[in-house]
């Protein structure tokens, strides 16, 4: 199913997009930036027209990376979290990395769902940096709800990245982890130049250096997804979330605990007419120069 989507053959691509449209529901192609389609795939990862997910600028708050259904959220329970009712998994068995468990130990995390109709790529939180990206291979379990409440452990068998962030002004963490789901090799970055290989098994850190600002794009899912945000205990989900609801990349997540806010620096939000290629191209050019330059890292 991977390869067919990307078949470029008009018959092909129309009946794909069509039986798309028919079974997934609204796929709300007037926000695409364009409007017309190479193939089913390419539709899938379409852009947006600017604007259409305006982003939450105040300073305090960390926006939703993506589009999603809300799912499991809420305190970290020493290392344990929620994956759906009667199954739970560990920091330990997502991350692997000692360093990122005792980081989120006892933080908070917000599961993010992405239906196969929705936009699916995914942006910066908030104004930061991101100097590493690990990549584990691993399945491909679809991630609805009924695998969910049948697969143990689901988000720690499949495929998925390790995306930590500093944030600009707040001594506050976030790890975004992308879990791919179903078909193929599913997460792409925009900052780094590796390939991501299902074949590798186990993880791949990778070295880069990327700056974003607050909304700038990151990367994007080829197919199905879920996204794991884990934030530090100095950070709260925002009171508007709720599960099963449906949150827009753009729109309050998290926020920082009363009596921190004063502290923080305007957002930092990039002018919508910077092109996006010239974005992507120049957090890549940064990092396929260090990486290049510590190849041991």
């Amino acid at each position: 199913m991977g390869w067919f989507s990307h078949i470029e053959h008009p018959i092909v691509r129309d009946l794909s997009i069509g039986t798309w449209k028919l079974f997934a529901g609204n796929l709300n192609l007037h926000e695409a930036r364009k409007t017309a389609f190479t193939s089913m795939h390419d539709c899938f990862v379409r852009e947006l027209k600017d604007g259409v997910r305006p982003i939450d600028a105040r300073p305090d708050v960390i926006i939703s990376p993506c589009d999603g259904i809300i799912g499991a959220s809420g305190r970290i329970g020493n290392t344990t979290l929620i994956q759906a009712k009667g199954f739970s998994y560990t920091l330990e068995d997502l991350l692997i990395d000692p360093h990122l468990v005792a980081t989120y130990r006892d933080g908070i995390y917000v599961t993010l769902r992405l239906a196969s109709s929705m936009y699916h790529r995914f942006h910066a939180p908030c104004a930061c940096q991101i100097s590493e990206v690990t990549y584990i291979s691993g399945d491909t379990w679809n991630v609805n709800p009924v695998a969910l409440k049948r697969v143990e452990r689901l988000y720690c068998e499949n495929e998925r990245a390790l995306v930590p962030t500093r944030l600009d002004g707040s001594s506050e963490s976030i790890t975004l982890v992308p879990i791919a789901a179903i078909l193929v090799a599913s997460i792409h970055f925009n900052f780094i130049d590796v390939a991501l290989n299902l074949t590798y098994n186990g993880p791949n850190v990778i070295p880069c250096h990327a700056s974003f600002c607050k909304g700038d794009e990151m990367g994007r899912f080829q197919h199905g997804s879920t996204m794991i945000v884990l934030a530090t205990g100095g950070l709260e989900p925002c009171d508007s979330l709720r599960e099963g609801e449906t949150i827009r990349m753009g729109e309050p997540l998290l926020r920082h605990r009363p009596g921190q806010a004063r502290h923080l620096p305007v957002a930092r939000i990039r002018p919508t007419q910077v092109p996006t290629e010239r974005r992507i191209s120049e957090n890549v050019a940064r990092s396929s120069s260090r990486f290049a330059g510590n190849p041991g890292e």
